[in-house]
């Protein structure tokens, strides 16, 4: 029996003793179930007839052996007797005067599972006051008097019932309790509206889901407590869920941008169920695998024949190598120059081609955006004609995040790079950063040439596509798509009021505490943790460890001065570190996973869900990059 079902039958048993009334509860197998310390009192029972499990014929023959059933003397024909009464399993109630004297009313009902539960009460005052009534009242009529006993019955009897529908209210009672805190745990919204759309129940989670709205609900309209913004792209489907059906769909909020599913089950009496969750950094990962999956695809596709292509391309270099030295002049020597350059072109793209369709995967570390796009502006102007602006509005907050520093760098020199050529020799190239909420950081790069044609709108980002002709490869801007995908991301590309205008949207995730506060190290191998122990205290942290998810919960809870939790994926018993992480979702404490599972592996896949993930080995260098890039350096 595990903790919680001990605590309940303590609680039970303790319930039952305080009840005046003997009583017992029989199974279907007639072993006793549960009964109260009045039921033993009353019979003089031992201790072995009160344990769970005690048979019931055993206890009526240990009855009768004292005597109990008196003037009946057959004991084996009152053990059959009472036995096969108990296996009809019929409602009964009966009044007997015992040898000592006492009177006891019997109250036997059958429960639904099988067995049955008996009330025992001591009457012999009502029976006493009875016979008093009866003797002072000779002149009553048999008539009254009979009267007067079924009505003493009746009241006995409605007493029981009275105190079986107020244990019954009390269950429903604890019941709704424990329903309604687990649904308040729950990192979801639940609740109800009726068939005019208010809410008649809500655990109070809306704002939760919802950023800026209210949790307090419970009688407003839906389309007060969602705004109207929301309510339109939910109400078609509540329609239909009023109307039979259950839709499960998900939307893009307009306050922080953040992804919501929404599932409407009716109740068929006219109200519908609402579940609704943030699924925002799923979408994100989500977006991220299947990135890396069409990558994988297309390595599969142009391995082999990217092999094939750089042999032909090292012969014709060769070739045309030998053709320079013979020092063939004039129109020759031009064709084999032109040769070479376009050889060497299509050098250049191949490996293009094999940097989009290589396994590589981003490193996140922790970035100053304000310092990256303070850089990109010095390493962007040297490459800009002189008639070519370029301005950075930086409306970041002052926050560390978890970015491919390098990347993203890399992607938006290339975007700045295509809008000097869009603009030519004269014009301004805006790049501005924000956060949207605290989901996303969005970047646009704005120019004020002639925008997208209606074709590279439709085809810009397919690799290849190019409107530079023969100075272009088309690879640049699936690139930069490509590393924002992987990111969690997504990139958007359009026209503006003067020219054209591409947005990177990336995941907003905020950076751990630098060093010098106090990190739980999780991990089951004593040789691992000294190695992990090393680092981090290289890095300025106290370092408190724990092998399994739950000493680390444990810690977490009764230290509050935790800045960092770095944990194996795989660890003593059947959590892992992904339910550690889980756990801590929603507290503000930063952890990082580690594993040695490879890139392929499910678990390793349901890691990046829930944040960085350091493949085993790594470095002090690496591990410093996630926390500060300072302290890298």
């Amino acid at each position: 029996m595990n903790r919680t079902s001990k605590q309940h039958a303590a609680m039970t048993t303790a319930g039952l003793n305080l009840i005046a009334q003997a009583l017992s509860i029989y199974d279907n197998d007639l072993r006793l179930a549960v009964c109260n310390r009045r039921f033993q009192e009353m019979f003089s029972l031992p201790d072995h007839l009160v344990q769970p499990g005690a048979s019931f014929a055993e206890t009526i023959r240990y009855l009768a052996e004292a005597g109990e059933y008196a003037p009946e003397t057959d004991i084996e024909d009152i053990v059959r007797s009472r036995v096969e009464q108990a296996l009809d399993f019929v409602p009964h109630y009966l009044e007997r005067e015992r040898p000592n004297g006492q009177t006891i009313s019997i109250e036997g009902s059958p429960l639904p599972q099988g067995g049955w539960v008996t009330v025992y009460t001591d009457i012999s005052r009502a029976k006493r006051a009875e016979q008093l009534l009866r003797a002072r009242s000779e002149e009553l009529s048999e008539k009254l008097i009979a009267h007067t006993e079924e009505l003493s019955a009746a009241n006995r009897q409605l007493e029981a019932t009275n105190t079986a529908l107020e244990e019954a209210k009390r269950q429903l009672t604890e019941i709704e309790g424990r329903t309604r805190l687990t649904t308040e745990m729950m990192p979801a919204h639940i609740a109800h509206v009726d068939a005019d759309g208010h809410y008649t129940y809500t655990n109070r989670r809306l704002s939760a889901v919802f950023p800026g709205r209210p949790s307090e609900i419970l009688g407003m309209h839906i389309s007060e407590a969602l705004g109207e913004a929301a309510f339109e792209r939910i109400e078609p489907h509540l329609l239909a869920a009023y109307k039979g059906s259950s839709p499960v769909f998900e939307f893009t909020e307009s306050h922080g941008s953040r992804r919501i599913r929404v599932a409407f089950t009716p109740d068929q009496h006219g109200g519908v169920y609402i579940l609704s969750m943030d699924v925002t950094e799923e979408t994100q990962a989500r977006v991220a695998l299947q990135q890396a999956r069409r990558r994988e695809m297309a390595a599969q596709m142009t391995s082999g024949l990217a092999h094939d292509f750089s042999n032909l391309l090292t012969i014709i270099l060769g070739m045309q190598g030998k053709l320079e030295k013979m020092g063939l002049g004039g129109e020759a020597a031009d064709l084999v120059q032109g040769t070479l350059s376009a050889a060497r072109r299509g050098g250049r793209l191949l490996n293009r081609i094999a940097e989009m369709t290589s396994q590589r995967t981003l490193r996140p570390q922790a970035t100053d955006m304000h310092a990256l796009l303070d850089e990109l502006k010095v390493l962007a102007s040297p490459s800009l004609p002189q008639g070519v602006g370029l301005s950075i509005l930086d409306n970041l907050p002052d926050q560390v995040l978890l970015l491919d520093a390098g990347k993203l760098q890399d992607a938006l020199l290339n975007l700045i790079l295509n809008a000097r050529d869009a603009c030519s020799t004269s014009g301004q190239i805006t790049v501005s950063a924000h956060a949207v909420g605290q989901t996303w950081v969005e970047i646009t790069v704005t120019d004020t040439g002639p925008g997208f044609s209606p074709e590279a709108l439709e085809k810009a980002l397919n690799p290849f596509f190019t409107t530079k002709g023969s100075e272009g490869s088309g690879l640049g801007l699936p690139m930069v798509y490509d590393m924002a995908k992987l990111a969690g991301g997504d990139m958007r590309i359009g026209n503006g009021m003067s020219g054209a205008s591409i947005t990177l949207r990336l995941p907003y995730r905020p950076a751990p505490d630098a060093g010098g506060g106090m990190a739980l190290l999780v991990e089951d191998s004593e040789e691992l943790r000294a190695a992990f122990r090393d680092m981090l205290i290289d890095l300025g942290y106290s370092v408190i460890e724990a092998a399994s998810v739950d000493e680390a919960c444990a810690l977490t809870a009764d230290l509050p001065d935790i800045a960092l939790v770095l944990s194996d994926i795989k660890l003593e018993g059947t959590a892992t570190g992904i339910d550690l992480a889980t756990r801590l979702d929603g507290s503000g404490l930063p952890c990082i996973l580690m594993t040695s599972l490879p890139v392929s592996d499910p678990l390793f896949r349901k890691a990046l869900k829930c944040g960085p993930v350091l493949r085993k080995p790594f470095t002090i260098h690496q591990l410093s990059e996630l926390i500060n890039p300072e302290l890298a350096a």
